[in-house]
Formats: structure tokens, C-alpha cells, sequence
């Protein structure tokens, strides 16, 4: 792939996909190094005067009024990394630590931090080489940023602490530099603090996890399609009027989905002019359900998008003339570093995926019922009584949005002092991401429940088939998993149908 060239500016959730999982090459712009040259310039005056500046020339934290000179200020940066390295639990993808350092040296790039070009150019050379750093995933309070991950992240880039190799294993930092045959950097003023100061462990984190989110949105309204047309329910509710007299964007896309996935449906032909008048809320309000959790879905990768180009590293560093690398400029101590932006985000996503699995369960819970299941088999078994069909799955739906329910329960509405009471009010951000990774799994699965029942009741509703768009969703599910002519052991049909899912192939129904 083209080489991303990166100036703290443009960045796309898009991009960091392509390098965190597809390995795209990165470069670092030729008017952002200028940039960050200029902003090194104020750094290095800065200590060459012997001038006191927060984390330049001090310590940090609760030490910030601890004076530091001369040969201690590059024996404060490994310090730093060394002391801040303090992570535990299960280890973060190698593409969520692939983001996060693409992440950090575009925040960098932009000109504020005051690091030189070299760090940039190491961190590129990083993902470039496949310099993956072993990161545990707890330990980040949100704020002074995702200290404890990003830490991890900087104790690999001066060749210390652990990498993985392309396996998955956990090799010595140094000796990852040596097989990918470049060397470690050595930190100077500012620099330590530059790496570990930011939001980009749940920013990693949650982006890819908001892309994953947005790959089940459509797929959702295809499923959703599928279940309504097999439970022989109306597209009334769907009216495009109905929608402009109540606007929301998400809302109308999905009743306009819905609209498509019924055209042409035998099924809804046949029973047209039956006496039913509406169907239960978890039919007939999908476009008011799956709408808002797309609105929700657009507003957080709006917020997310916005902190992907920020600088959120403390001090900041602003120079007085942008054409020249004279030194001149002041360096200002602020909070850029906090997380709450984001941690409102990840923990609204969590909320709104939620409810994309609950409704979907409640579906599902009327296709296998015998009570609501409009003259479908009960549990959709061939030979129900000898056969249990689809009673547990909905058991397993069930305990999976029921979950949902605990892990929705908003990080960021917590805080714990820290630091010696210095950073008395965090965001748990990194939490916040966390748990949203589990939510999404958890509603890709109930989905996929989903997905399997509805295509067992279109069988049961044949010779008369749902529109053409339904039948190549349904197609798209039957290659992955065969209809259930007989109880059979179903969990690998799940994972089947779940990574078909994420793959978006479900949702090429709608295009």
C-alpha cells in the first residue's frame, strides 16, 4: 500500500485501520517535521538557558517542584518510562498497539510537544518493521492520559521491556529491534513525558472498536429485515412519511434500509390484506431503535476523529514565529491530556450497542415462541418435542444482552484520586474501552443468533420467498451454515455467521 504520510491534521479512523491491520507503511509529512523541528527549537532554549518549565526541566506530577538539570534530565526520561510501566492484566491486540503508536506520532506531529523528529521517524520505523510492544491493558485511570499503556509503548521504543513477535510471543524489546535491524532511540528533555501524556490507549481501543460497531449497523437493519418478513409482519411502519415528520438522519436511513430489504417480497404480498394493523415494537420500531444507535454511532466518531488530530500531550509547546526554528515561543501547562471526551463517547457506544442487541434478542425471542411466532414451528425445530430447535440459542441471546446490561453501566461516571491527590479527577477512559470491545462481541453474537433463526424461518415460510435483497443475505448466511433439518450442535454455525457479520458481507445486501 501507499505509504500515509502524517501531519496531526487529517488522520482517519480508516487509516489507522489500514496500518494497525493491514500494515500500511508510514511516513511522517515534510511540513509537520519542519513543524516539530520549530517547537524543539523553544525545548532546547529552554534548557540551554536553564529556565524552569513543567516536565522540561522539573519533575512531574507531585514532584513537579522538584528541579532537574543538566545530565539528570536524560536520566529523568528513562526514569519516567521505566516508573510508569506498571500495567497488568490480559495484553491489548497487537493492532490496538499498532494504533496506539500511530496514534501518538501524529498527536506528536502536529508541533506541540516539543519532541524531535527522531521520535516521530522511531515510532514510524516501529510499525514499519513490525516492533509490536507488549501493552497490558489495566492499569489507565484516563488521565494524565493512558499513562500505564503508553508507558509500555515507550519502554520498547529505547529497546527495554517486551515486544511480540508476529506469532504472538513475547520476545525482549531489544531483541525485536535487533531482528527488525534498527536501533532504539535515546530520550531527551521532554520527550518521556511527551510519549506517555495523551488519550491514545482508549482512543486505539475504541476507534477499532467503533469501526467494528459500524460494521454491524447495516447488518443489523438486513437481519432485522429477515426476521420481520419471516414473523409475515407489516413495512407500513417503514412509510417514508412517517420519517420526515420525525427527521432524526439515522432514523430515515434505516426505514429507507428496511424499505429495500422488503421490496419485492412474496411473503409481504401474501398477506397484505390480512387484519393484523401493527406489530410489536421490536418490528415496527427498528428504524427508531437502530436509528439512534446510528445518529449515536456518527456522534462518537465524530468526537473520535476530532482527538485523533489533537495534541493532547502536557506542556504544550507554542512557537512565536512559524517560519523559523529560532526558539522563540512559550510552553503552556494545561490538561489536553484528559480523557473525557472520549470516555463520554465509549461509554454512550456501549449504551447504544446495547440496545442494537437487546431488540435484536427480542426478535429473535418471537421467531422461536410458539405463542408469537405467527404458525411457525415451536423453537423453529423440524419435530418439535423430538427436537428442541432454536429453545437454547435464545437462552445463550439472552445471557449475552443481559451482560450487555452490567458492562453498559458508564465508566466515566467514576473517578479516584491519584498522584497525591494532583490528579484528583480522571476520566476511565481506557475502561470505558474495555468494555465496549466486550459489548460489541457480545452483540455480534446475539446477532448472529439472530441471523441463523431468521434463515431457519424463511425455510419454514418457503415456496414463498422474501425479496431479492433478503434472499442474498440469506444466501450469504446458508454458506456458512446449513439449514437445521435435526438438532445439531450450533456454536460453530454462531462463530461462522458472526465473523461473516463482521466481515460486512452480510451487510452487501443493501448495496
Amino acid at each position: 500500500m501507499k505509504a500515509l504520510h502524517i501531519n496531526g491534521n487529517d488522520l482517519t479512523l480508516e487509516a489507522v485501520r489500514e496500518v494497525a491491520v493491514e500494515r500500511r507503511p508510514v511516513l511522517l509529512d515534510p511540513d509537520a517535521r519542519a513543524a516539530v523541528g520549530r517547537a524543539r527549537a523553544v525545548v532546547d532554549a529552554l534548557v540551554a538557558g536553564h529556565k524552569v518549565s513543567y516536565a522540561i526541566t522539573t519533575g512531574v506530577g507531585k514532584l513537579s517542584d522538584v528541579r532537574i538539570a543538566g545530565e539528570q534530565i536524560r536520566e529523568m526520561q528513562v526514569n519516567l518510562i521505566r516508573s510508569h510501566a506498571v500495567g497488568v492484566g490480559e495484553p491489548l491486540a497487537a493492532a490496538e498497539v499498532r494504533a496506539m503508536m500511530l496514534l501518538r506520532a501524529n498527536s506528536l506531529s502536529k508541533g506541540f510537544s516539543g519532541v524531535r523528529a527522531e521520535i516521530i521517524d522511531a515510532l514510524c520505523e516501529m510499525l514499519n518493521h513490525g516492533v509490536t510492544p507488549f501493552v497490558p491493558s489495566q492499569g489507565s485511570v484516563g488521565a494524565s492520559g493512558d499513562l500505564a499503556p503508553l508507558a509500555h509503548l515507550a519502554l520498547a521504543l529505547i529497546g527495554e521491556g517486551e515486544c511480540l513477535d508476529d506469532k504472538g510471543v513475547r520476545i525482549p524489546g531489544a531483541e525485536a529491534w535487533r531482528r527488525a535491524q534498527v536501533k532504539p532511540v535515546v530520550l531527551e528533555a521532554k520527550e518521556a513525558v511527551s510519549l506517555i501524556n495523551g488519550t491514545q490507549g482508549m482512543l486505539a481501543v475504541g476507534g477499532l472498536a467503533l469501526l467494528a460497531a459500524e460494521t454491524l449497523m447495516d447488518s443489523a437493519d438486513v437481519i432485522g429485515a429477515l426476521t420481520l418478513d419471516a414473523l409475515r409482519g407489516t413495512d407500513a411502519a417503514f412509510d417514508e412519511r412517517i420519517h420526515k415528520a420525525r427527521p432524526h438522519s439515522g432514523q430515515l436511513k434505516t426505514a429507507e434500509n428496511l424499505r429495500r430489504m422488503l421490496e419485492g417480497s412474496q411473503i409481504r404480498e401474501s398477506h397484505r390484506d390480512c387484519s393484523r394493523v401493527q406489530d410489536a415494537y421490536s418490528l415496527r420500531c427498528m428504524p427508531q431503535v437502530h436509528g439512534a444507535v446510528r445518529d449515536t454511532l456518527a456522534h462518537c466518531r465524530q468526537v473520535m476523529e476530532t482527538e485523533v488530530n489533537s495534541a493532547v500531550d502536557n506542556p504544550l509547546v507554542f512557537v512565536k514565529n512559524s517560519k523559523q526554528a529560532d526558539g522563540e515561543g512559550e510552553v503552556i501547562s494545561g490538561g489536553n491530556f484528559h480523557g473525557e471526551p472520549v470516555a463520554f463517547v465509549l461509554d454512550f457506544l456501549g449504551i447504544a450497542l446495547s440496545a442494537l442487541a437487546g431488540i435484536s434478542e427480542r426478535r429473535l425471542e418471537r421467531l422461536v415462541n410458539p405463542a408469537l411466532n405467527e404458525g411457525l414451528p415451536p423453537f423453529l425445530a423440524a419435530g418439535a418435542g423430538l427436537n428442541s430447535g432454536f429453545m437454547m440459542p435464545q437462552v445463550t441471546a439472552a445471557a449475552l444482552v443481559s451482560e450487555n446490561k452490567i458492562l453498559a453501566h458508564p465508566a466515566s461516571v467514576d473517578s479516584i484520586t491519584t498522584s497525591g491527590n494532583k490528579e484528583d479527577y480522571v476520566s476511565m477512559g481506557m475502561t470505558a474501552a474495555l468494555k465496549l470491545k466486550r459489548i460489541i462481541e457480545n452483540t455480534r453474537n446475539a446477532m448472529a443468533i439472530e441471523a441463523m433463526a431468521a434463515a431457519q424461518a424463511l425455510d419454514f415460510v418457503a415456496p414463498l420467498k422474501t425479496g431479492k435483497r433478503g434472499l442474498a443475505a440469506y444466501a450469504a448466511i446458508r454458506s456458512v451454515c446449513a439449514t437445521m433439518d435435526k438438532d445439531r450442535v450450533m456454536y460453530q454455525d454462531f462463530a461462522r455467521i458472526a465473523e461473516l457479520i463482521a466481515s460486512g458481507k452480510v451487510a452487501e445486501a443493501l448495496r
